[in-house]
């Protein structure tokens, strides 16, 4: 009963770690979106962005990176 009790456990904060993983897409999609808008409003300064938007991208998806490898020791970490 308790073995069953401690793997339920498991899963549901796998589970919570999901939204770990919907906050980096958002994450994602607001630096995106922010730096389409800045590329519209002055196309001429979107060259010099476009490093400062990987960057962001990057430390977004690092998140949704660390909640994944979190769900899986969640998972099958003994």
């Amino acid at each position: 009963m308790e073995g069953e009790l401690a793997q339920m456990g498991q899963f549901i904060g796998a589970g919570l770690t999901a939204f770990g993983m919907g906050g980096a897409a958002i994450g994602v999609g607001n630096v995106a979106g922010n730096y389409l808008a800045g590329a519209l409003r002055n196309p001429s300064a979107a060259a010099g962005q476009t490093a400062t938007l990987f960057i962001g991208i990057a430390f977004a998806e690092a998140l949704g990176i660390f909640s994944f490898l979190v769900a899986l020791l969640l998972m099958f970490a003994v």
